[in-house]
């Protein structure tokens, strides 16, 4: 299946507070594609920057790219 250039994809992306300061952020559908920033907008701009590199290299190598299939769901446990 070819993939064109104006092709949308919408991802998940997870951002995690880290404890000395900044985000991670990372992708769980495109593995390995993890960025960070120190502070949310620059770990948003990283990230989409790394999905988009990501995709790209998908592409040149002749590979699909992933559709999101994800079940996000918060469970709440007791103690």
């Amino acid at each position: 299946m070819n993939q064109t250039v104006n092709t949308v994809h919408n991802y998940t992306v997870i951002f995690e507070l880290e404890q000395d300061g900044g985000y991670h952020a990372y992708c769980p559908v495109l593995k390995g594609c993890h960025s960070q920033g120190d502070s949310f907008e620059e770990a948003l701009a990283n990230i989409t920057e790394a999905i988009e590199l990501y995709l790209e290299s998908l592409i040149e190598d002749g590979e699909s790219i992933p559709e999101e299939n994800l079940i996000i769901k918060p469970i709440r446990i007791s103690l």
